[in-house]
């Protein structure tokens, strides 16, 4: 794998943020819709500081959410790169 060919980590991560932040957007409108449903409880133990639903909270979790797919890729982008440059003959 040459350097040119390397994943890196800023389409990753924002890839990855948008789509945590998305779903938590759909859950949390789920819920709305359907307040009998209990996606929400889900998330809760994932994300400190959100309840159970203000604007405050909906904010924080989409930060969150986006905040855990930046984690993700800046653990996952390196790793991979570094296993496949060693993988490669």
């Amino acid at each position: 794998m040459s350097a040119s060919n390397h994943i890196q980590i800023y389409p990753v991560a924002m890839s990855l943020g948008v789509l945590l932040a998305l779903s938590f957007a759909l859950c949390v409108v789920f819920g709305l819709l359907f307040p009998g449903g209990t996606m929400y409880q889900a998330w809760l133990p994932l994300l400190p500081g959100v309840s159970w639903i203000s604007w405050t909270s909906a904010v924080l979790g989409l930060v969150e959410s986006f905040a855990y797919g930046w984690y993700i890729a800046v653990i996952v982008v390196p790793a991979f790169n570094f296993f496949a440059k060693r993988a490669t003959p």
